[in-house]
């Protein structure tokens, strides 16, 4: 049987119902209810900022060494690893993903924690060039504490994201999980939690603070002792937390959304195409904010690959996530599901072709689940609403371009900038595509693979800054230069 969290929330480190609404959750693929969760207040926002400001200051935390702080993050990830199969199946229940992925997200919780904890213990500060009679250094200190809100389509892994170097930056952290997704943001909470306590370190280093984003995520926004925000979210979202964080002058780090174009060139190993752009846009349902959803053929392939891929997209597995054959799973929300089905209403009121899905499929064993069948269009001009807005769904747009030249321009055509996928044998094409492709990654030959290890953010309207890589421990501090002085004479101005 599940095992779902108690309806508790975390706050100043205490484990306590949440004062504010009531909201439960429901399994996407049954619509059964789940479990029920109280939000917290703005005032427990508040409590959870003092609490946490006075954690980070706390000698405890505070003096620890960069390989101490390390073996909390070591901890962490042995913990996950330890309840691996129950945050697998905690996060199917509550966002609908399928366990395959799931499983795949919770090991990839646990081994940021590692590799976080490993950047940790190598990070050097900076001796730097002197230009006079002093010894120069570069540190970087904790910021104290900061905000970490996430959306509901991977919470265990974009949790995992910033709480790993975000406490390897020696700060608290207020977590708030997505509304209709909270509880596996939770039950990882109760995991740092016990590593706090084994290590006798502060609680209040954490808070998971459930709740609507305009009332605890403003909270966190506003609240004075916090200073910095990460955000993974929409757009729209995005901006409006920007502008708050400007009133501070507090820095953010935004991960918004996505149209990202996936590309298939004359030359393309067709098989490893098509299954490419397959993954690249039907995994996780769509709900990826790096979904191929813009897919790009050249036009003397264009009405072969496009019917290849319309036949095999029909032949996808649709069903519930603890199935192991599913290969498109339902969708978080039967809201969301509207959502989506809305955009593809507005296709077809743009022109648009419906060659495959277009619907939610049919019989009992989907009537109750928030299902939506894989979706592809044509027939669209790339300036069409559906072809330009993020629709985070199993829905796909195919258009044709000529030439290097038309297919850069149509890629760029677009406010979004996070994620590119190009298919070709032509390591050169391949490069300079790849260049001049507004994205912050480009995959070429593969699609959706993601390593710690490397930098991850969007440009334009998906967002500012980055996440992953050794540097992503510094983005949750601020940099001091110290400067030493060597001469022994007084200041020649005083004299």
């Amino acid at each position: 049987m599940l095992r779902t969290p108690p309806d508790e929330a975390l706050v100043a480190g205490r484990w306590r119902r949440g004062s504010g609404a009531a909201t439960q959750t429901s399994d996407p693929a049954t619509g059964l209810p789940l479990a029920t969760v109280h939000a917290v207040t703005a005032d427990e926002v508040a409590e959870a900022a003092r609490a946490g400001a006075l954690a980070a200051a706390d000698p405890r935390w505070r003096d620890l060494l960069p390989h101490q702080r390390a073996r909390l993050l070591h901890r962490v990830a042995a913990l996950i690893e330890e309840d691996a199969e129950h945050l697998a199946a905690l996060q199917t229940a509550d966002t609908g993903k399928a366990l395959t992925e799931t499983r795949a997200l919770v090991a990839s919780a646990a081994a940021t924690f590692r590799y976080t904890a490993a950047a940790l213990e190598t990070a050097e500060d900076a001796l730097t060039p002197s230009r006079g009679a002093y010894v120069t250094m570069s540190v970087h200190e904790p910021i104290g504490v900061v905000g970490a809100i996430n959306p509901w389509n991977s919470p265990v892994a974009s949790d995992a994201q910033k709480l790993a170097p975000a406490l390897a930056a020696g700060n608290a952290v207020l977590l708030k999980p997505a509304e209709w997704t909270p509880l596996v943001s939770l039950a990882l909470g109760r995991i740092v939690a016990a590593a706090l306590e084994e290590s006798g370190l502060p609680p209040a280093l954490l808070s998971v603070l459930p709740g609507p984003g305009r009332v605890v995520g403003d909270a966190i926004v506003r609240d004075p002792h916090v200073g910095k925000v990460a955000f993974t979210g929409g757009t729209t979202t995005g901006r409006s937390l920007a502008r708050a964080a400007a009133e501070k002058l507090m820095p953010v780090s935004l991960e918004l959304g996505g149209k990202s174009p996936t590309v298939v060139l004359a030359d393309a190993d067709v098989e490893q195409a098509l299954a490419g752009v397959m993954f690249g846009v039907f995994s996780s349902s769509g709900q990826s904010c790096v979904a191929g959803s813009r897919l790009f053929v050249a036009r003397p392939l264009y009405d072969d690959f496009v019917g290849e891929l319309v036949a095999r997209v029909r032949k996808l597995r649709v069903g519930p996530g603890t199935d192991p054959d599913t290969q498109v799973a339902p969708l978080v929300h039967p809201t969301h599901r509207d959502h989506v089905a809305g955009y593809v209403d507005l296709a077809r009121e743009e022109g648009a072709r419906v060659l495959c899905g277009g619907g939610a499929p049919d019989g009992p064993a989907y009537a109750d689940g928030a299902y939506y069948l894989p979706t592809v269009l044509d027939g669209l001009p790339g300036d069409a609403r559906t072809c330009q807005e993020e629709i985070f769904g199993p829905v796909l747009v195919a258009l044709p371009f000529d030439d290097e030249e038309d297919l850069v321009r149509q890629a760029n055509e677009s406010v979004y900038g996070l994620a590119c996928g190009i298919w070709t044998r032509d390591h050169r094409a391949a490069w300079r595509i790849a260049r001049r492709v507004d994205a912050g990654t480009v995959w070429i030959n593969t699609y959706k693979q993601f390593s710690i290890a490397t930098p991850f953010g969007g440009m334009k309207a998906s967002g500012l800054g980055r996440e992953k890589g050794r540097d992503g421990i510094r983005a949750y501090q601020r940099q001091k230069s110290l400067y030493w002085g060597t001469a022994t004479a007084p200041l020649p101005w005083a004299g």
